[in-house]
């Protein structure tokens, strides 16, 4: 469970990193003027699956109990910006950056009646972060 645990935030960390850089429309919808948001994303997400894998890796009580806190996080983030807005809880921010950069993007969910609609490629940055604090609490609850 534990290499599958360090596995995982590395294959969360690949699939943003596929996503946000590698042009696969309609998956994706990079623009040239969305390279700043992406820049300051990649530098504030990038780091946390390095410190969660990281953490597992060191199996100490502390470092788990860090890692499985940042999963916490990371999954409370993706609801806050993905879910919520979905369900009818969005701010004019997180509308105009949904329009900006996401409205033309793959989706499977119903998009009418929502501002903002997860598209598929963070339904699976979701599932990997899910799966992320699943393992990271099995691993953690072991030691």
């Amino acid at each position: 469970m534990t290499t599958i645990a360090i596995a995982l935030p590395l294959l969360w960390l690949a699939w943003l990193a596929l996503t946000e850089w590698v042009p696969m429309f309609p998956l994706n919808d990079l623009k040239t003027g969305n390279l700043r948001p992406r820049l300051l994303a990649a530098s504030i997400n990038y780091p946390f699956p390095l410190l969660i894998a990281a953490g597992i890796a060191l199996r100490q009580p502390w470092s788990l109990i860090a890692a499985s806190a940042l999963c916490g996080l990371i999954l409370a983030g993706h609801l806050a910006n993905w879910w919520l807005p979905y369900f009818g809880l969005s701010s004019a921010a997180q509308r105009q950056v949904y329009e900006r950069d996401y409205a033309r993007t793959l989706k499977i969910l119903p998009a009418d009646g929502h501002a903002v609609v997860p598209d598929v490629q963070h339904m699976i940055v979701g599932l990997l972060s899910l799966a992320m604090l699943g393992t990271t609490l099995a691993v953690t609850l072991a030691a």
